[in-house]
């Protein structure tokens, strides 16, 4: 059964008071009414909207925030990716945020630095905002309110700090999670129909 077909209002009440999207909120009703999740936390990623929602294993929001997204528009993990992000010839079509279900779990990056790898045979995580010459910049587009300011990663989805020391690490961080990234370009059913 596709989750746009189950009853609505499955979700708890604190995510829907964050006024998430349609396609948001239906996922979520779905993960939840169908257990997908098996019992381990797992994070809504909306695309369109360049935010990202964090729930404990029972389905309550542990957050959610702004996010940095990656800076070309596509919802497919580009063959090869994951080898050219590590050897740096990483070309600019190749910086999409991939959509669907990925079983995510903790580790580090290459520079020692905790993430969580969502796809790691393609270099996809959720990590924090890092510091270096486009810090400054990069945070000041998370305070902003449009979702296009938010196009400038390499396909990771990119959290602040705080955001991700406090929610992202403690839940996500601590073993095996479910993340869902909703698609930006292909139809919902088309990205989740396996569900």
């Amino acid at each position: 059964m596709l989750a746009w077909a189950l009853p609505a209002h499955a979700a708890p009440q604190d995510f829907v008071a964050t006024g998430a999207g349609t396609e948001a909120t239906r996922l979520v009703d779905w993960v939840l009414a169908s257990g997908d999740a098996r019992g381990q936390p797992f994070a809504i990623v909306d695309k369109r909207a360049a935010h990202l929602y964090v729930f404990h294993p029972d389905g309550r929001l542990a957050g959610h925030t702004p996010v940095l997204l990656g800076s070309a528009l596509g919802d497919n993990i580009v063959p090869g990716v994951g080898e050219r992000t590590q050897n740096g010839t990483l070309r600019p079509e190749d910086k999409t945020t991939p959509a669907g279900r990925f079983e995510a779990a903790p580790g580090t990056n290459a520079k020692g630095e905790h993430v969580v790898w969502v796809d790691y045979d393609s270099a996809f995580a959720i990590h924090r905002l890092r510091p270096g010459f486009a810090y400054k910049t990069r945070n000041a587009r998370l305070a902003t309110t449009g979702s296009g300011d938010k196009r400038v990663s390499w396909g990771c989805v990119v959290a602040p700090v705080s955001f991700y020391e406090k929610v992202v690490e403690r839940v996500l961080g601590q073993g095996r999670s479910i993340v869902y990234v909703l698609p930006e370009r292909s139809p919902v059913q088309k990205v989740f129909d396996a569900l």
